[in-house]
């Protein structure tokens, strides 16, 4: 199986440091849906993994964020995608989980949920905790520009164990790498 495994806010929707708290808010990136398609189209398993801190500061509930993903599932097959699963944590960053990333929790559920390949399961992020959370499961890390991308780049050159991994534009290029057989 080919398992992608993808942040939402900044890699499929657009990002705010103010969070996406409205279904109104929550409007995806040019290009991000098709990239999704074309994900599925290849024979990938998309997965979303997702920190959705928002819920446990009180800014949205639980049910609005259901209330995104079911909007987004609906855009999705408008353009002939899908993604197979929506991974998050409702916690904070006090709350001391192990799902939040950077910590790994929420990747390990799902590789296992999935047997995933570690070693082979692209995981498209657009920040450090994106990156920081794949490298803990020994995923393969890929960064986007889009959301927190361009403030994360500056980063990379920090931590060796990020110097080389492959950043993007935004997801449509990392599907290109990825269907290009750049993970193969």
């Amino acid at each position: 199986m080919k398992l992608v495994i993808l942040d939402r806010d900044g890699v499929i929707n657009y990002d705010s440091d103010e969070y996406i708290k409205t279904l109104d808010e929550f409007i995806p990136l040019p290009g991000s849906l098709e990239a999704i398609a074309r994900l599925n189209q290849a024979g990938y398993t998309v997965v979303v993994a997702t920190n959705q801190s928002g819920v446990a500061r009180g800014y949205f509930s639980e049910d609005t964020l259901k209330q995104m993903h079911i909007k987004l599932e609906k855009l999705l097959a408008q353009v002939g995608g899908n993604i197979d699963a929506i991974y998050y944590c409702p916690h904070g960053p006090d709350d001391s989980c192990d799902c939040r990333k950077p910590k790994p929790g929420l990747l390990r559920q799902i590789l296992q949920d999935y047997d995933g390949d570690v070693f082979r399961t692209p995981v498209i992020g657009d920040s450090l905790r994106d990156l920081e959370a794949a490298l803990a499961v020994g995923a393969q890390p890929i960064l986007v520009k889009t959301g927190k991308g361009e403030r994360t780049v500056e980063k990379l050159a920090q931590i060796p164990e990020l110097k080389n991994t492959p950043v993007f534009k935004d997801l449509n290029e990392a599907v290109d790498y990825l269907l290009t057989g750049a993970e193969k």
